[in-house]
């Protein structure tokens, strides 16, 4: 059965990324971006202490996977898909709310994250769940010159300070009912 026949969000199980996962979670990378990470980029990253990997699964079947940092006041999302047949099915949502839950006022505080500027589909996700565009990093990437687009949540918008290179840009101004 494919995940768009069905009409609601998918019931997963979010858990820890364990090397068996690695297959699936590639097959989704390479599907999901152009400029995908390798294995090795995987499991350079996870090897380091403060990265962490999740997966989401449906019926034994890895949907979605995270990548992110634990820094002292935040966390850092580094990679981050759900599989195609999966997604609009709130797979991803489930899996940011995962990673919002972790967040508390004494410590950590925000996520941040960086989305390519063509990546349209990832800048109103992230808008939709709370992100904010803060700023543009001009020449981000090593395999194009493509600009990214900094997002992030801050737990308690309403007393958050402005990141330190906030700028009104074209995210940020977006109405997201208008993309709906």
């Amino acid at each position: 059965m494919s995940y768009r026949q069905i009409q609601q969000d998918l019931s997963v199980q979010i858990r820890w990324l364990i090397r068996r996962d690695m297959t699936e979670v590639l097959d989704i990378e390479r599907d999901s971006f152009e400029f995908a990470w390798t294995e090795e980029d995987f499991l350079c990253c996870l090897r380091q202490r403060n990265c962490i990997g999740m997966v989401a699964e449906h019926d034994r079947r890895i949907v979605g996977f995270m990548i992110y940092e634990l820094h002292k006041s935040r966390l850092r999302i580094l990679n981050f898909a759900v599989h195609r047949d999966a997604r609009r099915h709130g797979v991803g949502r489930q899996m940011l709310r995962r990673l919002i839950d972790k967040l508390s006022q004494q410590r950590r505080n925000e996520i941040l994250l960086h989305v390519r500027e063509t990546n349209l589909a990832a800048q109103l996700f992230f808008r939709n769940q709370g992100f904010m565009a803060v700023g543009v990093l001009r020449n981000h990437y090593d395999d194009t010159t493509e600009d990214a687009y900094a997002m992030t949540f801050r737990l308690d918008a309403d007393e958050a300070v402005p990141h330190p290179f906030a700028q009104r840009n074209r995210i940020s101004e977006y109405d997201i009912s208008d993309a709906a």
